[in-house]
């Protein structure tokens, strides 16, 4: 594309739309005098977006407020953003799970849903269930399948960018699966696929304990271990997208897999039998010697991993989720771990989203995707007046 400037008429109509969506998108049913203030935008230009936007349908005059209604005279023009012009949806699709969130436009989740998967489905049988959810969501939202301008989709694995899975060894049938694609033919509209660990890190920094934080890496412990980081307020996915993928530690001279660690009888668990290591949790918290020794065992390694991660990117702020948010006593080692080793030990919490940071963490992705088209402009040009 050629370089943009500031004389190109398109090109300021879209920066003056994407002014007045700002405002309207913080304001709660402004005038038109308060939307001029509010962009510094002259009285006409805002009338001249404001009218393309309510063709377009993204914003709809609104009736004046209660007490304008009982003053004499003509009541000011209010307006708002119409949220409900469009829908997103935010998936999960797991070892064992599936979930589904639905919002408007603002990000406000007015839909959710889950259910349960065997970790032995094949990859068709899993997307089959993934796309009978969004349906019942839909369904139960009253939203019409062709109101979504945007998907994401969070899933174990090693991601491209087009939304092919290079690497899924937690789900049969992954490795190789062109996700994205295959997505693409049922919603009809971007479809944007991450590794859940990356999803997770996106929706702590949205809505969970990293919304303060610009640089986190968030850990999603379990029989695969990954992580996703944030670095000064986006994702870092590497070269390859590989990056966080701190599962394959063991493989650097520490042959001992988490299945091993957890075991309580000298045989490593069944991989990815996590009602197995659901069952070794519950006899650790009853006291069983044991099952207290094998969560030991897998606290100090994921520990140790962590703090492999943490060393190489300087974060802020480390935040915990999948199993070892319902680990008692994560935190201490953890925070000693670190301290033995950084110069400045970062701040460790447990998430605040549980096991809905992956779904949120994609709708944030399918929101940004949106944003970008709503609000993004290319070129430096200022608003003109």
């Amino acid at each position: 594309m050629g370089r943009l400037t500031g004389g190109d008429p398109s090109l300021l109509r879209r920066i003056n739309s994407a002014v007045v969506l700002h405002a309207l998108r913080g304001s709660d049913s402004p005038t038109l005098t308060d939307l001029t203030r509010i962009t510094g935008l002259s009285r006409p230009t805002v009338e001249g977006v404001l009218e393309g936007l309510v063709t377009s349908g993204l914003v709809m005059e609104t009736g004046p407020d209660e007490g304008e209604a009982r003053r004499q005279g003509r009541p000011a023009r209010r307006f708002r953003f119409r949220a409900e012009a469009g829908h997103l949806l935010g998936v999960e699709i797991g070892p064992h799970r599936i979930a589904a969130l639905l919002s408007g436009l603002d990000g406000r989740i007015i839909g959710a849903g889950s259910r349960e998967v065997s970790e032995t489905a094949c990859a068709d049988d899993r997307l089959e269930r993934a796309r009978t959810l969004v349906a019942d969501v839909l369904r139960r939202t009253g939203v019409a399948r062709s109101s979504l301008r945007a998907v994401g989709v969070g899933t174990p694995g090693i991601v491209e960018a087009d939304g092919t899975v290079r690497l899924g060894t937690a789900l049969p049938g992954w490795t190789g699966l062109a996700l994205g694609e295959r997505l693409r033919r049922s919603f009809r509209c971007p479809v944007l696929v991450e590794n859940d660990a990356n999803a997770a890190a996106v929706a702590e920094h949205w809505k969970g304990a990293g919304t303060d934080s610009d640089d986190i890496v968030f850990v999603l412990a379990g029989l695969s271990p990954g992580a996703g980081s944030l670095i000064g307020g986006r994702l870092h996915r590497g070269y390859g997208g590989a990056a966080g993928e701190i599962g394959a530690l063991h493989l650097l001279g520490r042959e001992a897999t988490p299945e091993t660690l957890l075991s309580t009888t000298g045989e490593p668990l069944p991989p990815l039998d996590e009602p197995a290591v659901a069952k070794v949790f519950a006899e650790a918290r009853e006291g069983d010697e044991r099952a207290l020794a094998a969560v030991d065992r897998f606290i100090q390694r994921l520990v140790h991993d962590v703090a492999a991660l943490v060393l190489a990117l300087d974060p802020e702020l480390v935040v915990v989720g999948g199993w070892a948010a319902g680990l008692d006593g994560v935190l201490a080692p953890l925070r000693d771990e670190l301290s033995r080793y950084c110069l400045r030990p970062p701040r460790v919490a447990l998430s605040l989203l549980g096991e809905a940071a992956v779904a949120t963490g994609a709708l944030r992705l399918a929101l940004d995707h949106v944003e970008e088209q709503l609000f993004a402009v290319e070129g430096t040009v200022t608003a003109r007046r």
